[in-house]
């Protein structure tokens, strides 16, 4: 099946009937954009996602006032309707459809962005793969949806994976999805997903990786690559709700992973307490705030593994990385080009990598996740 809004919805690029020829392209950018650097880094070819098709467990839509639903053009807020998207689960685009009839038939208003008027901005679906649950997100421009129990009681009884539904309060004149307050209408404002052996809790807010399968993957390498003795204190920077620090734990004698979300470390804590982990512990904090205050009262740290954001991390984090001096540091990327300009800066502090793992975490898409591990000299 071809996509027949491909290349304008601002997701997919490639065509779906070419995969082989996407992750050599994928391989080759970043062999080209190390290239440019002085760096010696053999690039290992992208290894293919289990699912190339229906691998997303989030999705995001906006309405427009003709009650269609739809995905942004790029470098847009327009609206491009679709009825299947061929890179989510069918069941997500099934409730979609259903929550459209719904819209229609009682006339709910749809957020105007011009005139800051309407209720409904998005919808946002989060799926626990392993567990089949399910999660609803309604993003509205106020605090309370008239009729909501009729709403959620007919939902739920449609479609019984769905386990909770939270009403995300959005006001502000921004294209920015979420608003900081929620509210559940609807079961316990959390779903729990099983990866790589644990559970984890998700909320509407926490970041948690979108190809499930692959992820355990990523994270399997990634792990793979230390030399752990099971003696080691190791950080887990950008940690998130705790997956890969979690996994980890199981491994080594402590864990500290710190996160600047809040509503992350609350999941991480709770996640914590479900898998009964109590060598982990977790620090709401900026990333590169905590990194300092360890390097300033000389915390003794063997290894470090980091995911920042797409826009990677600071050289005040890496200068700390130095002054702690972990022998391994683990690098996981959602953004290369980013992650070679760090990598440079690492092996002027004393760090070398000589090979980078690419994993296609977003097939069809331009983005690549990558991973190496950086070793003190």
């Amino acid at each position: 099946m071809k996509c027949p809004i491909i290349k304008r919805c601002g997701g997919c690029f490639y065509p779906q009937d070419q995969y082989q020829e996407e992750l050599k392209e994928k391989t080759l950018f970043i062999e080209k954009e190390i290239k440019k650097t002085k760096l010696k880094i053999d690039v290992k070819l992208t290894v293919a996602s289990p699912l190339v098709n229906g691998y997303r467990n989030k999705a995001i839509v906006a309405f427009n006032q003709k009650y269609e639903y739809g995905l942004y053009e790029e470098h847009s807020q327009d609206i491009i309707p679709y009825k299947h998207c061929l890179l989510h689960e069918d069941i997500m685009d099934e409730i979609l459809q259903y929550i459209q009839s719904y819209l229609r038939k009682y006339r709910v208003s749809i957020y105007d962005r011009k005139r800051h008027k309407g209720l409904l901005r998005h919808v946002l679906i989060r799926r626990g793969v392993k567990t089949n649950q399910t999660m609803v997100v309604l993003v509205c421009n106020e605090n309370m949806w008239r009729g909501s129990k009729q709403f959620c009681s007919q939902l739920v009884k449609r479609f019984p994976s769905i386990k909770t539904i939270v009403l995300n309060v959005n006001t502000r004149k921004t294209p920015i999805v979420l608003g900081n307050e929620d509210k559940v209408l609807y079961g316990k404002g959390f779903i729990v997903d099983e990866l790589c052996g644990l559970k984890f809790k998700i909320s509407p807010q926490s970041f948690y990786q979108i190809n499930h399968d692959q992820c355990v993957n990523l994270y399997t390498k990634a792990l793979s690559l230390l030399n752990i003795k099971g003696n080691e204190t190791a950080i887990d920077a950008y940690c998130g709700i705790g997956t890969i620090g979690m996994i980890l734990s199981q491994k080594v004698k402590q864990v500290i992973g710190v996160e600047s979300n809040k509503d992350a470390i609350k999941d991480a804590k709770n996640n914590a307490r479900m898998n009964q982990l109590s060598n982990i512990q977790f620090v709401c904090d900026d990333a590169t705030e905590f990194m300092k205050k360890l390097a300033k009262e000389k915390h003794k740290v063997d290894v470090v593994i980091m995911d920042p954001p797409r826009s990677g991390s600071t050289k005040q984090f890496m200068d700390s990385v130095k002054i702690l001096n972990p022998k391994q540091v683990v690098y996981i990327s959602c953004d290369p080009t980013t992650q070679i300009r760090d990598i440079q800066y690492f092996k002027k502090i004393g760090y070398h990598t000589h090979t980078m793992y690419l994993y296609d975490m977003f097939p069809h898409t331009r983005h690549v996740e990558s991973i190496c591990l950086l070793s003190a000299k």
